[in-house]
């Protein structure tokens, strides 16, 4: 039984697919005070990206290996990419990894070295990076 949602918002439509109902695990319960809890938090990034029109095309090949490559890490719960209805060179990355651990790890492969690469060449107009930590998230 598989549910599908469609999550609105200003710019962007997100299609989820989920093979069951969100479930949330005890251990994301706001206010938990222990180390090892807040260590054991998913640690999650969200990219605001706009690229370059010209180099749209280039960028779609690099982020879809650094996704696949990303998705097959242990410690990568979850790396989508969604691209604005309203202007097709504005894109969100949602990635979320089981820990920092895992983050340190997702920064040493060769499909992230794609992304910075094609940063570092002048292929965006802008990147920022928030740095977030999982709170209520589905299992």
């Amino acid at each position: 039984h598989r549910l599908s949602h469609t999550i609105p918002s200003d710019n962007y439509n997100i299609l989820v697919h989920c093979s069951r109902p969100p479930t949330f695990s005890s251990n994301n319960k706001i206010g938990m005070s222990s180390s090892s809890a807040i260590a054991s938090k998913p640690f999650t990034v969200v990219v605001q990206a706009e690229i370059k029109a010209d180099r749209l095309e280039e960028f779609l090949d690099i982020i879809e290996k650094d996704a696949i490559g990303s998705r097959a890490e242990e410690g990568c719960i979850r790396f989508d990419v969604v691209q604005s209805q309203e202007d097709p060179n504005k894109f969100i990355f949602y990635e979320v990894y089981k820990d920092l651990d895992a983050v340190v790890f997702h920064k040493e492969q060769p499909h992230f070295a794609l992304w910075t690469n094609f940063k570092g060449s002048g292929g965006v107009v802008s990147s920022v990076s928030h740095k977030m930590d999982g709170i209520f998230m589905s299992d």
